[in-house]
């Protein structure tokens, strides 16, 4: 399904459900850029973390933004206990050894959101640098609301962390407010963000128009 689009005058970005075939990699590089530096403590290095998203990622729960057929920018959500980044415990354990893999496990758990009744949970969202501006971020947020609202969900639920403005930013105008912060200066040194914002967004509120 695509059905908006944004021309920046280099082509339309058109919006899909679904990771297209053979994407994964690109999916898992785009997510690892957004996210790696705080995935990083439980997934590093690279190279073994980009492999291993890929290779674990539920096409289904994301919406994809596509340009001129290349990947630019996808949001992962979580619904029905399953959500767009996957990789079980014993997963994690064979890709990185029961050593090295068992406080990998600790760390991640730190991530897990699990949605209340009636809620749609985001598990991300990345935006190809070179396509920023043009308005991508907005349109699969739209599009995830579009989901949320076909399975009859009451709210759209995300978090935040405090070393990520621009993306709170994009979060308020369209439409989300923030319900909490867990302070967690404890995690500062270690993952690299010392608080995490829950945000929430009814279903079938719009955010502003973006110019």
């Amino acid at each position: 399904m695509g059905l908006d689009t944004t021309d920046g005058g280099t082509g339309a970005v058109t919006v899909r459900r679904g990771l297209p075939a053979g994407a994964e990699r690109r999916a898992a590089e785009m997510y690892w850029d957004a996210f790696g530096r705080k995935l990083g403590p439980a997934l590093n290095p690279p190279d073994k973390a980009v492999p291993f998203i890929a290779s674990h990622l539920n096409a289904d729960r994301a919406v994809c933004a596509l340009l001129d057929g290349r990947l630019v920018g996808l949001a992962g959500y979580r619904l029905g206990g399953r959500a767009f980044t996957g990789g079980s415990a014993s997963a994690v354990l064979r890709a990185y050894g029961r050593l090295r893999g068992l406080p990998r496990l600790l760390l991640l758990a730190l991530f897990e959101r699990h949605p209340a009744p009636g809620q749609l949970v985001m598990d991300g969202i990345a935006v190809d640098p070179g396509t920023r501006g043009r308005g991508v971020g907005s349109l699969l947020l739209e599009e995830v609301a579009a989901v949320a609202a076909e399975q009859h969900c009451r709210e759209i639920r995300l978090d935040v962390i405090d070393t990520n403005p621009r993306a709170r930013a994009l979060y308020e105008r369209r439409g989300f407010t923030a319900v909490r912060t867990e302070h967690t200066p404890y995690l500062r040194g270690l993952l690299g963000f010392g608080a995490v914002t829950t945000m929430r967004r009814a279903v079938g509120t719009k955010g502003a128009r973006e110019l």
